[in-house]
């Protein structure tokens, strides 16, 4: 596991592709934290992220110093390079086959938002999945609750490996703020401070790039 280490055996997952990292990332994994009694958060950035085909993200360099930067703050906070170590695309099962096998004592609850747990029976190894961590499921802004139907169509008898975490419901976005940035507009209090000076200082998301 790449990043600062952090004693305790019950962690909270975060991945995605964090271009940009954004303060609703911040808030979620930290009130999930908090409600779940967590050891951690450990972000995991995605190099090539399979649910979003066809697009283009910024280097990974890029995306995991913002990350470190946003997350510098909070001893609570970690990151991973597991996924960025990769070439080929970062499945969630994968990542959490291989923490659970490094890491054998340790318990993982995976966080995601309700539109992704909406599609989760479409995910690979969706079963497996839930064999190796819990689910923290939140809100977001603009997106209905799961269908009470939903967990027992496509994942019978296993109600409790779902957790309903009410966090903030917050609609931040990272391509609304990919298209301020390219319009000149103010992204301040959307991405931490540091983040918002790394990317104006390395020009990222420019109307030109």
């Amino acid at each position: 596991m790449g990043g600062r280490g952090l004693s305790g055996t019950r962690w909270g997952i975060l991945g995605g592709t964090f271009d940009p990292v954004h303060c609703a990332h911040l808030a979620v994994a930290e009130q999930v934290r908090d409600a779940l009694s967590l050891s951690g958060v450990l972000f995991v950035p995605a190099r090539v992220p399979v649910h979003k085909p066809g697009v283009v993200v910024s280097p990974a360099e890029h995306r995991l110093a913002m990350l470190e930067l946003a997350v510098a703050g909070n001893p609570a906070f970690a990151l991973s390079h597991l996924e960025l170590d990769r070439s080929t695309p970062s499945y969630s099962v994968e990542t959490l086959e291989q923490l659970t096998a490094e890491r054998p004592d340790d318990e993982f609850v995976f966080i995601l938002s309700v539109e992704a747990a909406g599609l989760l029976h479409t995910w690979h190894r969706p079963q497996r999945l839930l064999e190796l961590c819990r689910l923290a499921v939140v809100p977001r802004l603009g997106y209905e609750a799961l269908d009470d139907d939903y967990v027992p169509t496509h994942f019978p008898g296993q109600a409790a490996r779902f957790l309903s975490v009410a966090t903030s419901r917050l609609g931040h976005s990272a391509s609304d703020i990919r298209t301020r940035v390219a319009a000149g507009q103010t992204i301040r209090y959307l991405v931490p401070s540091a983040v918002e000076d790394y990317i104006k200082e390395h020009a990222l998301y420019r109307a030109d790039d």
